[in-house]
């Protein structure tokens, strides 16, 4: 029943009752320490994905997953760029469309924005606008009639609303007799859209495809193919395969290109935040180190009896590790569990907060949303829970070294 005797005599020190009560105070804050270390991180993390996916999201509002582009700039084969791709078991959606920048202008107001011409009817199959819209649809974008939707903090800047009319005047000039002008058109607001994102509602414009091609002069021609795939997370690697199908005939692009400074830094964030935090469970894991430090003080006569009755150095070694190990496996299973019921559930306890003390945690006003999002992944749970305890581990190695190092003689000399 004593063996193995590291295990045993470790395990009986974890739980038995300390003449010492400083010992026991140092070793319960050390578990809570761990424990609230791993609540935070865990619960840090997730809150943090749970905005990134947000960012995501709203960006694929309005970016599609992949986009083919001719060198040129004008691709007037689309249609078999657009069965190239549709052969792709990957992609499940595509439209094309023209894009372009302009000035839009409306009484004094004048701003800057990129005009894209889009498909209504294929424009759904690759991105999830038509889910934002706050006034109008983009059905209304019909050919030859010269209509217009805007993002909202551009319609607010111009001071438009659905039914004004707005003046597009395109960086292309024509000659007339009375000399040489920009190319202008009057449009008419038909809706207006609101993704979250500020790059697009505030410097985007939407108007029907047939309607930019006589504005851009662009003929037959579009801008590109925009795609649509089953797996965001597999777009590099579809566009990579696309391009190798396509034998370099254009050039195929994916979300990530286009915002790729953008999420390595949320990427950095993540990791600098993360780590920052760990130190919290660092810190918590150096009382282990008091506690260790203080029990083999106080267990000299115990340690030199176990080497007297033949207890080898190692064994004694082991005996406080276990002991060390398990006081950073309880706090660390404490830790996650209740970081995971945490992170599960923020959202609600904000809006109890939020209700209960009449205060606003996230002001939709200046962050596009109402609630604190979160999305828990297993893997973060994983590395915090695995990195607590290992360093609870390597915590206990300099007091269990000294036990090693423990002299029989000297230690009951006093005895």
């Amino acid at each position: 029943m004593y063996h193995p005797l590291s295990l045993f005599v470790g395990l009986r020190y974890t739980r038995s009752r300390r003449r010492n009560h400083f010992i026991s105070f140092i070793s319960l804050i050390s578990t809570v320490g761990i424990a609230l270390g791993v609540i935070v991180l865990i619960t840090v993390l997730s809150v943090m994905n749970g905005f990134h996916k947000e960012v995501r999201e709203r960006i694929l509002g309005m970016a599609s997953h992949g986009d083919v582009q001719a060198a040129s700039g004008r691709m007037t084969d689309w249609r078999e760029a657009m069965a190239l791709a549709g052969k792709h078991p990957r992609v499940i959606g595509s439209a094309p469309y023209i894009e372009g920048q302009a000035m839009l202008s409306h009484k004094r107001e004048v701003s800057g924005a990129v005009i894209r011409g889009i498909d209504p009817a294929l424009e759904p199959n690759v991105v999830d606008v038509a889910q934002h819209m706050k006034a109008g649809s983009l059905d209304d974008l019909k050919p030859g009639e010269f209509n217009i939707v805007l993002g909202s903090e551009l319609a607010s800047v111009l001071g438009v609303t659905v039914g004004d009319k707005v003046t597009v005047i395109v960086p292309q000039i024509t000659v007339t007799v009375a000399g040489s002008m920009p190319r202008l058109k009057r449009f008419t607001v038909t809706g207006l859209f609101e993704v979250g994102m500020g790059e697009y509602d505030r410097g985007v414009a939407m108007i029907n495809i047939k309607d930019a091609a006589l504005l851009q002069q662009m003929d037959e021609a579009v801008t590109g193919v925009r795609l649509r795939l089953d797996d965001v997370w597999l777009a590099r690697q579809v566009s990579f395969e696309l391009a190798e199908s396509m034998r370099g005939r254009y050039r195929v692009l994916n979300w990530t290109d286009y915002h790729v400074n953008f999420f390595a830094a949320l990427k950095m964030e993540k990791r600098m935040i993360g780590l920052l935090l760990f130190f919290i469970v660092v810190i918590a894991a150096f009382n282990i180190v008091s506690t260790l430090v203080m029990m083999v003080v106080d267990k000299q006569s115990d340690i030199a009896i176990l080497k007297t009755f033949g207890a080898s150095p190692g064994q004694v070694m082991r005996i406080f590790i276990v002991q060390g190990a398990t006081l950073g496996a309880i706090g660390t299973a404490i830790g996650v569990v209740l970081g995971v019921a945490l992170a599960l559930s923020i959202d609600d306890i904000v809006a109890y907060a939020e209700k209960t003390f009449g205060f606003e945690i996230i002001d939709s006003s200046v962050y596009y949303i109402n609630k604190l999002p979160s999305d828990l992944q297993w893997p973060d749970v994983a590395m915090v829970g695995i990195g607590a305890f290992v360093l609870s581990l390597l915590m206990t190695l300099a007091p269990a070294m000294r036990a090693y190092r423990t002299q029989p003689a000297e230690a009951l000399r006093y005895e």
